[in-house]
């Protein structure tokens, strides 16, 4: 298996390299299960955060770093987009969203009791990985629904033309990859 190497914040990792097309290939960044790189990731995110009252990020993926970041800032208090409705809800908002990893339209929600918090707050976006923008836009439309304030956007990880944008705070630069591995 193909990978690539990268320096995140001061920790180095090897991502295996995983085809999305046959001229396009990702590296697969994950969290999950790497305690080391969740905490250290954090703490890099911090401090660069802006100004903030809450934290949301996404279901799944990025569910450490959002309870890691609210643990290490002393928050009590931060929000989840879930993927679907749970029976706990007493009334959702929902937007619809195509992510570069799952291929399909997903929605997320977020529960009308979160939402009542969020109104009138500074409220600061997080996810692992921002690529093709799809997530963090419908992550937006959630709290501007909620009427909730983006205090900013924050990322672990800016992959491609994502990198290039200035309304993100991200660690590190990934690149896309050529079908033999290379750095397109």
């Amino acid at each position: 298996m193909m990978t690539y190497t990268m320096d995140i914040a001061g920790l180095k990792r090897d991502l295996p390299l995983c085809r999305v097309s046959d001229d396009t290939y990702i590296g697969a960044f994950v969290i999950f299960g790497d305690v080391a790189l969740t905490v250290h990731c954090a703490a890099e995110l911090l401090k660069r955060a802006p100004a903030y009252d809450y934290l949301i990020a996404p279901e799944a993926k990025s569910i450490p770093l959002l309870y890691e970041m609210a643990r290490q800032s002393g928050a009590e208090k931060y929000f989840l987009a879930r993927k679907g409705p749970k029976l706990y809800m007493t009334g959702v908002f929902e937007v619809t969203v195509r992510s570069i990893t799952t291929m399909s339209l997903q929605k997320l929600v977020l529960d009308t009791k979160d939402a009542e918090l969020m109104h009138g707050k500074r409220i600061l976006i997080l996810d692992d990985v921002i690529s093709t923008g799809e997530s963090l836009h419908a992550m937006e439309e959630l709290v501007t629904k909620a009427g909730g304030i983006i205090a900013g956007r924050m990322a672990i990880l800016a992959e491609g033309a994502a990198a290039a944008r200035n309304d993100i705070i991200y660690l590190a630069k990934l690149p896309l990859f050529n079908a033999d591995g290379t750095v397109k």
